[in-house]
């Protein structure tokens, strides 16, 4: 979908729209004439961002981690979801120049008290995350994505959605996060061909399945494909 990716229904409904504009606009210029990889801002799609904002919106999600924070382009458009009903985003970034960055556009949005940034590995710091979550965005390091799904398993509400960006993109960078999912036994998936290829699976929670508590039923270890009659 061509930039931008707003409808006159969101200029009706108050929110940091042209501030958003505004560091999609920047982001995309400085990632034009930086030739280093590591450097660059990489923006979420906006219109990968705004089907993230209702899919929050829709379900009320409360408690949103994710994993690549870059300029809080993203982490706007999901702490402005969240918040609505009083819900919180934990986002992580290796970079401590970029979580800078965040942090002062987060203050611009109005939006920073709903949100926690944390800096470092992501890997190792979603291994000592509480939880429970229920929406986890992928949107960083994606050959660390698996290792990260399988930290986080025991850590998700019943009723979870994961959504993963850069599926279409980056196909082999991202072949083993998309087995993981496929692998979950009892979450439904489907790749959305929106922005860069959007990855999202859903499980619903099921009255009465106090297992579901203790975490998914997984059909086979992240990575790898179930064998047959797993589950």
């Amino acid at each position: 979908m061509p930039y931008p990716a707003f409808s006159p229904r969101d200029e009706a409904v108050p929110g940091p729209w042209a501030l958003l504009d505004d560091l999609y606009r920047a982001a995309a210029e400085h990632d034009a004439r930086e030739p280093d990889h590591s450097r660059k801002l990489l923006s979420l799609e906006p219109a990968t961002a705004r089907l993230l904002s209702l899919l929050v919106r829709s379900s009320r999600r409360r408690r949103v981690l994710e994993i690549g924070t870059s300029t809080a382009y993203s982490t706007i458009w999901l702490a402005w979801s969240v918040q609505r009903h009083g819900g919180r985003v934990v986002s992580i970034d290796r970079s401590r120049a970029k979580l800078e960055l965040a942090r002062t556009n987060l203050q611009r949005a109005g939006l920073l008290q709903a949100v926690e940034l944390l800096e470092g590995d992501a890997t190792s710091i979603v291994r000592n995350l509480p939880g429970p979550f229920d929406l986890v965005f992928f949107d960083a390091d994606r050959v660390s994505a698996p290792a990260q799904l399988e930290a986080l398993l025991p850590k998700l509400e019943p009723d979870v959605l994961l959504a993963a960006d850069n599926v279409l993109s980056h196909p082999a960078e991202m072949a083993d996060y998309l087995a993981a999912v496929q692998g979950l036994t009892d979450f439904q998936h489907v790749v959305v061909p929106i922005g860069k290829g959007l990855s999202l699976a859903y499980r619903e929670a099921r009255l009465g399945a106090h297992d579901q508590q203790r975490g998914p039923t997984v059909g086979a270890p992240c990575g790898r494909r179930p064998r047959s009659g797993a589950g």
